[in-house]
């Protein structure tokens, strides 16, 4: 029990410099990264309510977030640089 709270006010902490970047970040690219970290955070952030509740279809959840996820990165990316 204690080693969650740990990892939440972890999580916590990550989310919070995640979104100074999102919203002070010079240019685009630095937004874009720190949305696509934001991501990996709430995908992490479902595997360990998957563990805390015993419950396994919050892992097929977080997997099916993390691809859309990805997915949407690199699509954002390629818009960025000028092709489709």
């Amino acid at each position: 029990m204690i080693g969650i709270n740990i990892y939440l006010i972890l999580i916590a902490i990550a989310t919070l410099l995640s979104m100074y970047r999102v919203f002070r970040g010079p240019t685009t690219v630095d937004r874009l990264v720190a949305v696509d970290i934001m991501t990996t955070i709430t995908t992490g952030l479902m595997v360990l309510f998957a563990l805390y509740y015993k419950r396994m279809i919050f892992l097929d959840v977080a997997l099916v977030y993390a691809v859309l996820a990805f997915g949407g990165v690199i699509a954002f990316a390629r818009y960025m640089e000028g092709g489709l």
